[in-house]
């Protein structure tokens, strides 16, 4: 179990120091219907995040990810690609930053949430979880890793529940500090928005280039070997 828990966990804390839903939630949790808002966001992703690493976990592992000599050699190939994918997306990431003296540009849709609904902030959520090419990349990198360790059945239950919690620490600690922060609540989370929004090219950029050269590592010392 312990090496199916230290292979997802950069993937885990990458999904979990995401911008974007962090900005999402502390909106709604300022919005009249903060608290079915962001607790709808917050289930959603938790449970999106949970059935997409479920998938790929099931998947994987009843496609032999993890043989008697290792990890299988199709793991390290796919592994490879994801490696690729994370350092071009970080280099889109780095390449689309605010140029200094801008504000960071939010998405559209952003400007809307004063008039969601507990159903469409929940579906929001599920699309960011689930169909966010970041997150989802980072979510089928983390449940690979654990689909292709020597870990067995219940050390890899164990590691994807730890991973689906972790990766879901963006929505879980906002819509925490909202419900026992008390009158400080709203002051620290805003400045936890303006923080994110403010940083969130570099934190990208940083996080996508560190995993890609780390699963491009691994996948080529595997094949090499």
């Amino acid at each position: 179990m312990g090496d199916a828990v230290g292979q997802m966990l950069a993937s885990a804390v990458g999904i979990a120091i995401s911008p974007i839903p962090l900005i999402a939630i502390v909106l709604m949790l300022a919005t009249p219907r903060g608290r079915s808002n962001g607790t709808a966001f917050a289930l959603a992703w938790l449970l999106t995040l949970g059935v997409v690493s479920t998938v790929v976990v099931l998947a994987g592992s009843g496609g032999g990810a993890h043989g008697s000599g290792g990890p299988a050699t199709w793991t390290s190939w796919v592994k490879l690609g994801l490696g690729v994918l994370f350092l071009l997306l970080g280099v889109k990431q780095w390449t689309g930053r605010p140029k200094e003296g801008q504000e960071a540009e939010l998405p559209g849709w952003m400007k809307t949430i004063d008039g969601f609904t507990p159903a469409k902030s929940a579906g929001l959520a599920a699309v960011l979880a689930g169909l966010n090419p970041k997150n989802l990349v980072l979510a089928v990198g983390g449940a690979l890793s654990i689909a292709s360790s020597p870990a067995s059945v219940g050390g890899k239950t164990v590691a994807t529940v730890l991973f689906v919690l972790i990766g879901s620490l963006c929505t879980l600690l906002p819509l925490g500090v909202y419900l026992l922060g008390g009158d400080r609540a709203a002051g620290t989370l805003q400045s936890w928005k303006a923080w994110m929004a403010a940083h969130n090219g570099a934190i990208m950029t940083v996080l996508l280039v560190v995993l890609g050269a780390k699963y491009v590592g691994d996948a080529l010392s595997t094949l090499t070997s």
